[in-house]
């Protein structure tokens, strides 16, 4: 499908049926896979043939739909996982291990924080948070010769802050290491950051690729552009023999283009077992199938909201890149001119109180812990999904204590506005 534009990619990729063939992307609900000899099987488990002998490791229905998002993005292999967490951290632990270092943008999803902060760090792995709006200088500064890649986020959730993938990428690069980029509210639809630098993608397939909160699940594609062969030293794992399949090494069987994602299946799947499962597969794919359409509406219901808001005189800060006088206006201009996402974040006058008084009085908008939905959502992050944070590490990645996620979903955009004001009365 490679000729064919994104929105194509959106209904048709990944699967084209046969003579008499389902039309639809069969559900293929088997844990295991019958073989006539051990021999054939044997094959399997040394990796010196195709095919599939257990759902845990790979399951036909799961990369149909990987397929459908690596062509999306313009990258060359992918997989799927059974959250948007179990890809963040399998992006990470695929390449890193314990002693190793890893630089991250601070302006971060909470839940990844505390991934890299506290659980990662356990394993004996450690990061550096840097502000997505450091200098050249101080981005390079925070390497070290045990750094083993560089994580950010496109659009950060919740703050909104947008990645200099270019800066990024180019401070990754410099160092010998790639640039790992979650791309879950941009969605390649509105941001291919692979086109900017960046060498793997990450995403939290639940939000707008899923679309309607019917199925958790995470999705990581390779560009097949990183050359792992130029520092053996420093990937091991991907350059030398892995004893576990019988001295495989997978830059020699795989290529650039595929020993990303085939260690992260043979190895981490494996071992973690972080599959997701056919049937939400399946229920992706029918999200993926209206992306492209989905988007476009939930940009115009987020501008329209975030101009709103933006006079709105109990309202004290709008983040929202669309928007002429946001902070990363010219950011957004550059890597996302088609628009960014539905999701707004803003503050009231009067604080932690006044935020919670707002959310109790919204009729459409309902409190949930979920972003990026047909239907819209409100968070307050610091309540919530950034809980375990300080007041210090709520400042560090964008976050203050009165800042409401507020996901526009796709309703009638003076609905949202109507709801918006009177909640907004009550304060």
């Amino acid at each position: 499908m490679s000729d064919y534009s994104l929105e194509t990619k959106c209904v048709q990729g990944g699967y084209q049926p046969g003579n008499g063939e389902p039309r639809q992307i069969p559900i293929v609900q088997s844990t295991t896979f019958k073989y006539e000899t051990s021999e054939a099987m044997g094959k399997l488990f040394d990796l010196e043939a195709e095919g599939y002998f257990y759902t845990r490791l790979q399951n036909p229905t799961n990369d149909t739909v990987a397929k459908k998002i690596c062509e999306l993005e313009g990258g060359t292999a992918a997989m799927l996982t059974s959250s948007g967490q179990a890809a963040s951290f399998y992006a990470v632990f695929n390449i890193a291990s314990c002693g190793d270092h890893i630089v991250s943008s601070s302006s971060i999803y909470g839940g990844t924080y505390n991934l890299f902060a506290v659980t990662m760090k356990r394993m004996g792995i450690e990061f550096t948070f840097v502000s997505p709006d450091c200098t050249e200088e101080e981005l390079n500064a925070a390497f070290r010769p045990n750094t083993k890649a560089v994580f950010g986020e496109t659009i950060a959730n919740p703050a909104l802050t947008v990645l200099d993938i270019e800066k990024f990428a180019k401070a990754a690069h410099s160092h010998g290491v790639p640039l790992i980029v979650d791309n879950t509210f941009a969605t390649p639809v509105n941001c291919r950051p692979f086109e900017w630098g960046a060498d793997i993608v990450t995403h939290s397939t639940t939000k707008y690729m899923d679309g309607h909160a019917a199925g958790v699940g995470g999705c990581i594609v390779d560009s097949g552009k990183f050359d792992w062969t130029r520092y053996p030293d420093k990937y091991p794992g991907l350059c030398t023999p892995d004893d576990s399949y019988h001295g495989v090494t997978y830059t020699e069987r795989f290529g650039i283009e595929g020993a990303y994602i085939t260690k992260a299946t043979a190895q981490l799947m494996r071992d973690f077992g972080s599959i997701q499962s056919p049937q939400n597969a399946f229920l992706l794919n029918l999200g993926l199938e209206s992306l492209h359409v989905r988007m476009k509406r939930h940009c115009e219901n987020g501008m329209a909201v975030a101009k709103f808001l933006e006079g709105h005189e109990k309202v004290t800060y709008v983040n929202y890149c669309g928007l002429e006088n946001d902070k990363y206006h010219a950011l957004a201009e550059k890597y996302l001119p088609n628009g960014s996402c539905g999701v707004v974040s803003f503050g009231v006058k009067g604080g932690r109180k006044a935020a919670e008084t707002f959310m109790k009085h919204l009729k459409l908008g309902a409190i949930e812990t979920h972003v990026a939905d047909a239907r819209t959502c409100c968070l307050h992050p610091a309540s919530a999904t950034h809980r375990q944070m300080n007041d210090a590490e709520l400042e560090a990645c964008g976050v203050k204590p009165d800042l409401i996620r507020y996901s526009c979903g796709l309703e009638n955009a003076q609905d949202l506005i109507d709801d918006l004001a009177q909640a907004l009365d009550q304060i």
